[in-house]
């Protein structure tokens, strides 16, 4: 759509030398969601993959779980007062027979704020709404030195971070370290939604074998998005949270913090690390 990224113009000061120039920014703009017609979120986000992102979302929801569940996508016209088309609301419209969900204050506030629910509520949520429970069968045996290098390669697929450096991305590779799919965003949220909701549209899902990987930090809302979305590991350059370790532990997902290098902790699922033995003091 050509707005995934806007010029402004900066004063720029270095060592002293103050010149006006042009910067490219990332583009920020709302996203309205309907789901058959009727309001049910909005979302900040970086335009493009605006169907996949809906589609995406709904799935961490719990109201869709494969392609057969999904009728069409489709831009709202006359999304203004004077008729014209913003391209930033979407109406996604679900397959006869797909249970909807109740649109409620509490569902709004959880999306828009992206802190998700408190405590057991939010774990009992994803418990009782997950579609595709994590297994992997034989289960996954990742290696440290692989899971090493996908930040790098991460990194390396970032197009547009490179010429804003304000983007979050969320990359998803198969169990041997190959990428299958990388996409960017103002929120690492909707980065994955945008993965989850490409892999449900070409019917994809569950996305079994896979290990996602994320810009920043790992929060409860991103493990709920990996367990809806039956991804086993789930693996983030910086921390998670207390409720993100918590429900790894309670669905059987393997969660990874701190991947900077070598370097890495475990905080779930460690079965699907393959460690080697530590060599015996002498």
């Amino acid at each position: 759509m050509g707005r995934v990224t806007e010029r402004r113009k900066v004063l720029r000061i270095r060592d002293g030398a103050v010149s006006s120039r042009a910067d490219t920014l990332v583009a920020e703009e709302p996203l309205e969601i309907r789901l058959n017609g009727k309001p049910l979120a909005i979302t900040m986000r970086t335009p493009g993959d605006d169907f996949a992102l809906a589609a995406g979302f709904l799935v961490s929801e719990g109201v869709l779980a494969e392609q057969a569940d999904l009728q069409n996508i489709v831009y709202c016209a006359g999304a203004t007062a004077d008729g014209s088309n913003t391209y930033n609301v979407v109406d996604v419209r679900t397959a006869p027979g797909v249970r909807l969900p109740d649109i409620t204050l509490e569902r709004n506030v959880y999306t828009t704020s992206s802190c998700g629910l408190c405590g057991k509520a939010s774990l009992d949520a994803v418990r009782t709404t997950a579609r595709w429970p994590i297994a992997d069968t034989p289960p996954l045996r990742i290696e440290p030195g692989l899971l090493a290098g996908l930040p790098d390669r991460l990194r390396a697929a970032q197009r547009v971070f490179d010429r804003t450096g304000g983007l979050h991305a969320a990359a998803l590779f198969d169990e041997h370290g190959e990428l299958l799919d990388i996409r960017e965003d103002v929120g690492r949220h909707n980065a994955v939604d945008k993965l989850v909701g490409r892999a449900l549209r070409d019917g994809r899902l569950p996305l079994t074998r896979t290990i996602l990987l994320v810009s920043g930090r790992a929060s409860f809302e991103l493990a709920q998005k990996a367990v809806m979305a039956g991804i086993p590991v789930l693996a983030a350059v910086s921390a998670p949270s207390s409720l993100a370790v918590d429900l790894a532990a309670e669905t059987g997902l393997t969660l990874v913090g701190f991947l900077r290098g070598p370097n890495m902790n475990v905080y779930a699922g460690e079965d699907r690390i393959a460690l080697r033995a530590a060599a015996p003091r002498g």
